[in-house]
């Protein structure tokens, strides 16, 4: 569970380092802000993405199953800056094992909520789909932009980065993925 005293002392202690007057009014009650703030930022930690995903029973549908460009919000774990974008994910369903259209969803968000990369945000939904649902297929699509890249670094805001871990039939069959590309670029 996240320490919000914990995060309170360090967050005056970094306002101190930068030189800031932790009376004043406006700061007063920053550092009880921030803890509360992360406490939901990273709540992803204490929950695990399996769990949210729940089968359907008595179905039997084995077709391309896509949401398309969730908004999901993450913070980057290097400078601990948010990215934020969107995620599409899909899977063929093996034997009608389905899952709900928002579990789906809630996998992203719990990955998300967490200190985190996109690279293995991406890898982490797929592996997590393949594993609990065992789907004859996944693709997953992260499309995002990273503060850390628009106001440090590279200081070029709007770039988007691009990242897809791609799994089972999706890897092995190239008309198949053609398909979901198509899909997800329809509008």
């Amino acid at each position: 569970m996240v320490d919000r005293e914990k995060i309170e002392r360090g967050f005056r202690m970094v306002l101190e380092g930068l030189g800031e007057d932790l009376s004043r009014p406006g700061l007063a009650e920053t550092p009880a802000r921030v803890a509360t703030l992360y406490a939901d930022l990273f709540s992803g930690l204490f929950q695990k993405p399996a769990e949210t995903l729940s089968l359907i029973e008595g179905e039997s549908f084995d077709e391309m199953v896509v949401l398309k460009r969730l908004p999901f919000y993450s913070m980057c774990e290097h400078h601990f800056l948010p990215f934020f974008g969107h995620a599409s994910i899909a899977y063929i369903p093996d034997h009608g094992r389905m899952t709900g259209l928002s579990d789906l969803g809630r996998v992203v968000e719990t990955y998300a909520r967490r200190a985190q990369i996109q690279e293995r945000m991406t890898s982490q939904i797929a592996d997590c789909l393949m594993e609990t649902l065992t789907p004859q297929g996944a693709m997953v699509i992260l499309e995002a932009e990273h503060l850390c890249l628009s106001m440090r670094g590279l200081k070029k805001p709007g770039v988007p980065v691009v990242t897809s871990a791609v799994r089972g039939i999706f890897l092995k069959n190239a008309k198949t993925r053609q398909e979901l590309l198509s899909l997800i670029r329809s509008s």
